[in-house]
């Protein structure tokens, strides 16, 4: 999590955040609207995105195993299931889009969380309602993600479409931090 208040003492670091937020705000912002008006399109891509992650996760723990002690069956176990897992999720994206689902419900429970510390961690600063926002949206996703569960459907479209308004907050929060990121307080 962002330690905002690191940056308070270090003017260098300051710059550099809000001259970073800016750029990444822009870029979460431009992914969101793909999720926002595009759902299936970012649920595949989400979903494809996690199949290939697993698959050279796969690779590169076999590569592991051989280079350190090629008669670790665990080491070669682990290497199969992330490769298998991962290739089912590419072959198979609608199952995988349909535990992303009860993953993301998870996640964004976590993420409303993390937020809403953020936001009352910083709570006097000029920003600190945007993070606390970010929580809510985040805490009304997960809701809804649980509520989808077992609508096939519902959480295909879902996946998508809240993925992108998720990364299209995260990038107006980043932004917000990023105006106020050059000016040093009193």
């Amino acid at each position: 999590m962002l330690n905002y208040k690191l940056f308070d003492q270090n003017q260098e670091m300051l710059e550099k955040f809000g001259k970073y937020a800016k750029a990444y705000g822009i870029i979460f912002m431009l992914l969101g609207l793909v999720g926002i008006f595009f759902p299936g399109l970012m649920s595949l891509t989400t979903v494809f995105f996690l199949g290939w992650l697993l698959i050279f996760s796969g690779i590169f723990a076999g590569m592991h195993t051989w280079q350190i002690n090629k008669g670790d069956w665990l080491g070669w176990l682990k290497t199969l299931i992330l490769i298998v897992a991962g290739a089912l999720i590419v072959i198979h994206p609608l199952p995988g889009i349909l535990a992303l689902g009860i993953i993301f419900a998870a996640y964004f429970a976590l993420d409303a969380a993390t937020n809403f510390t953020l936001a009352f961690k910083i709570r006097p600063d000029k920003n600190w309602w945007i993070a606390l926002l970010n929580g809510i949206l985040s805490l009304g996703i997960a809701i809804f993600f649980a509520l989808a569960i077992g609508n096939p459907i519902q959480t295909v479209w879902l996946v998508g479409l809240l993925v992108g308004i998720s990364l299209f907050f995260d990038g107006v929060m980043l932004l917000s931090f990023s105006g106020t990121s050059g000016k040093k307080k009193a």
